[in-house]
């Protein structure tokens, strides 16, 4: 079983959390921008049942979180918003598991809030220094003709596609899949459309690539080796594998970039491992 509180971070965001009960050891889960909580579903019902209590926690803009259009939608604010969550649930310190764009988050909140993070695996995340990528950048120019070319069905069309073509096996990209990873941003398509522009502006206040040699915990990068969108460069693992202090790759033959989907007892497998590995640091 598991509770929905809603954790008001600053006026006018709040931020949803789905935090699963029990005295396990908490794995705090940061969805990328699209999917939220529900791309997690089997993941977190298998850590769940291996004893671990995950926190799943949707950064603003995405799922059930709340969508202002004039907030700051950097990655170093997102994460500082996951961080005012950990707090108020008494949660640290936690292992990250983030997807995406979400593990430029638990990276930033490593570095600032060591105190709250045992460790990072990172679901085909790499130290991304932007909110967005130039290719949703262009796509933000056509905001003002989605209502009228389809509203939230021509949303719908294009994440279909997007999940195709990030996957290595399609086979769980459904329609209803498809309709849950937008349910968020169906329940008010302009509040979405606006804080997508939103993140489309958004400025980071300092680079992250300078800072990660100073990233103190173990961190798993897993990654799928099917062709797919939304890979992690060569370059972008390189530089992680020599800068940091304690990394390891895990490789998903035939995976995609949806590797919570793909691959869930995988992923659960490399939280176990780097829960031992955090506790032999910790010694």
């Amino acid at each position: 079983m598991f509770q929905h509180p809603y954790v008001v971070v600053a006026p006018a965001e709040t931020v949803h959390v789905e935090a699963w009960a029990g005295n396990g050891r908490p794995v705090a889960v940061i969805p990328g921008l699209f999917g939220a909580a529900f791309a997690f579903r089997k993941v977190t019902t298998l850590l769940a049942a291996g004893g671990y209590r995950p926190i799943v926690i949707e950064p603003l803009g995405t799922g059930s979180s709340s969508r202002p259009d004039k907030a700051d939608y950097s990655l170093a604010a997102q994460s500082r918003r996951i961080a005012a969550v950990l707090d108020s649930l008494h949660s640290g310190p936690v292992l990250l598991l983030a997807h995406s764009l979400g593990a430029s988050m638990a990276f930033r909140l490593a570095l600032d809030r060591p105190d709250l993070v045992d460790g990072i695996v990172s679901l085909e995340g790499g130290p991304t220094e932007e909110a967005t990528t130039p290719v949703f950048r262009r796509a933000m120019r056509y905001i003002p003709w989605v209502k009228v070319f389809g509203g939230i069905d021509l949303i719908r069309r294009k994440i279909h596609g997007m999940l195709l073509a990030s996957s290595g096996d399609p086979s769980w990209v459904t329609d209803g899949v498809v309709f849950a990873y937008t349910l968020g941003e169906a329940r008010n398509l302009d509040a979405t459309l606006k804080a997508f522009l939103a993140m489309s502006r958004a400025r980071e206040p300092a680079k992250l690539v300078p800072r990660l040699s100073g990233l103190t915990c173990p961190v798993t990068l897993m990654v799928g080796t099917a062709h797919h969108d939304g890979d992690v460069p060569p370059q972008e693992v390189a530089l992680l594998a020599r800068t940091l202090r304690s990394f390891a790759v895990d490789s998903e033959a035939g995976a995609g970039h949806y590797l919570q989907e793909e691959r869930p007892a995988a992923v659960v497998s490399a939280v176990a491992q780097l829960a031992q590995l955090a506790q032999r640091a910790s010694r």
